[in-house]
């Protein structure tokens, strides 16, 4: 598939293969794809496989240290946390999904979803021609899915709306893993957005860096391989809870040891990096400010 001329989108990392389809997105991937060969996966994603393969893509992220090594069943902790996230905020009645920085996550076509739920999904234009090539007509397992192209030319919040986004409905915010590619105020503008977009009852679900953790031995060498492809996790928090109160919503980061899926696929890595893991992002879930 050609590489789109459009501008980037708002939510795209700088790295990216020639189909223009984000490394960090066909990380997961293939995170994705290996789970699905385990005896009981803790996420399915029949997809993930065939991206990969449409991509020509059977690598992984720069460097070999221990978070590299670790980050396949990271990202797997990650989906299943999110993927939690997201059907209890939809059964609760957010029946608007929202998945901001999408990449080719396959949740509309692949979780137990409620009646009557619309998923959108946000993301620059060239990722979203290659996932709709690779899904194919897949069946939804949500009531309806709509895709909006995000570009560096317009607003993604009007672009939403003119997809038929409602406003004054409960929405189901997910930015799992985009948001701290970007720069600080680029985060803070689009969590403005969102925030403004949000009717009471509304929730959000955001991987957050920890800024105490990104100098320690644990992650500082991924940094820097990191920046030899011109990524980096350029927006870091020392205190979710306290950051997001500022712009709007009351949040709490989970820990993943009281996770028992969590439990079971770090233990593992326990003797090598402790508790570093968890503790070097927040899996931070929360409400808009005000809703009862």
């Amino acid at each position: 598939m050609p590489e789109s001329t459009r501008p980037r989108s708002p939510f795209a990392p700088a790295a990216a293969t020639p189909h223009g389809i984000p490394s960090a997105a066909l990380w997961t991937a293939a995170a994705h794809a290996a789970e699905c060969l385990r005896p009981a996966p803790i996420v399915r994603d029949p997809w993930a496989a065939d991206f990969l393969h449409a991509a020509g893509f059977d690598g992984g992220p720069p460097g070999d240290g221990p978070l590299q090594r670790l980050l396949p069943d990271w990202q797997v902790v990650r989906t299943r946390f999110f993927d939690d996230y997201a059907l209890a905020a939809a059964r609760s009645g957010c029946r608007q999904v929202v998945l901001l920085g999408a990449g080719l996550d396959t949740r509309a076509f692949r979780l137990d979803w409620p009646t009557g739920v619309h998923v959108f999904e946000v993301e620059d234009a060239a990722v979203l021609a290659f996932k709709e090539y690779v899904l194919d007509w897949s069946r939804l397992s949500c009531g309806r899915r709509t895709v909006v192209e995000a570009d560096g030319t317009a607003s993604w919040g009007e672009e939403l709306g003119a997809a038929g986004f409602d406003p004054g409905r409960p929405t189901a915010w997910l930015c799992e893993a985009p948001l701290y590619f970007l720069r600080p105020p680029e985060v803070a503008a689009v969590v403005a957005v969102m925030t403004e977009l949000s009717a009471p009852g509304s929730m959000f679900g955001a991987e957050c860096v920890n800024s105490a953790t990104t100098s320690s031995p644990f992650v500082a060498p991924f940094m820097d391989a990191l920046s030899t492809i011109g990524l980096g996790w350029n927006w870091q928090i020392a205190d979710p809870e306290r950051w997001w109160a500022e712009h709007g919503w009351d949040a709490a980061a989970a820990d993943p040891y009281t996770l028992p899926y969590a439990v079971e696929r770090l233990s593992p890595y326990l003797p090598l990096i402790g508790t570093a893991a968890a503790e070097s992002v927040f899996l931070t879930t929360g409400t808009l400010r005000g809703t009862p």
